[in-house]
């Protein structure tokens, strides 16, 4: 089972995830221009996100435009974008169970009931993690492939940006999270080990029983007196 400060940690952990991939879903950098080519030399800067594209003009302007139409997205984009709001639900779900999961906390029920929690917090974290990971390295392959393919002009050749980065991050916090916490929900072989009782508790037991006896078959006696 693991210790306290293991659930701490792992909570910090979470905790880390849930920010990185809230922030890596709103960030409009999942792919950048690439400075290839004849656009070295372009004083523009392009850059794609799930909700919005960004362009830095060499004047110093910097404009957005949200993407209003879903079914005009390609598939990759459409997935990410459901996916990594899943993500952020599942993480903030996890971590209101992990609060109640945690041994250090007085609230949450007792030892059974902490373990259930931790199992279900360390549920959400893991599938969680999944959701970040998947459309993070759908989201760079479709942007590699489009990188190498002869046919794309080097002016709309692009290259994953600073958010791909944090959004593979801050899945492998939550994966690692929702481990800690699924391994310390009690098992069959804690349970073992809460019915296991040494030979000198044996002992200790057998003499508290005899000594209640005894104790009874007093009181028996001078009831009868």
């Amino acid at each position: 089972m693991a210790s306290t400060s293991m659930q701490i940690l792992a909570f910090i952990l979470a905790l880390l995830g849930v920010l990185g991939a809230t922030v890596a879903t709103l960030l409009p950098n999942w792919k950048v221009s690439a400075d290839v080519g004849s656009n070295i030399i372009t004083a523009i800067s392009q850059m794609q996100g799930l909700w919005m594209d960004c362009t830095w003009y060499s004047t110093g302007m910097f404009s957005c435009t949200l993407k209003y139409s879903v079914l005009s997205l390609p598939a990759y984009l459409q997935t990410a974008r459901s996916a990594m709001v899943l993500s952020c639900v599942l993480a903030t779900l996890g971590l209101c169970l992990a609060t109640l999961g945690l041994k250090c906390a007085r609230w949450g029920g007792g030892q059974r009931a902490k373990g259930r929690a931790a199992l279900a917090s360390g549920s959400c974290f893991v599938l969680a993690g999944v959701l970040c990971l998947v459309p993070a390295s759908w989201f760079t392959n479709e942007v590699i492939t489009s990188f190498l393919d002869s046919n794309v002009p080097e002016s709309s050749k692009f290259e994953p940006g600073g958010a791909v980065y944090v959004a593979f991050v801050s899945a492998g916090l939550l994966l690692a999270a929702g481990l800690i916490f699924c391994a310390s929900c009690p098992g069959k072989r804690d349970g073992a080990q809460e019915l296991t009782i040494s030979p000198a508790d044996k002992l200790l037991q057998q003499q508290i029983h005899q000594q209640q006896l005894i104790q009874q078959a007093e009181y028996s006696l001078q009831d009868y007196v």
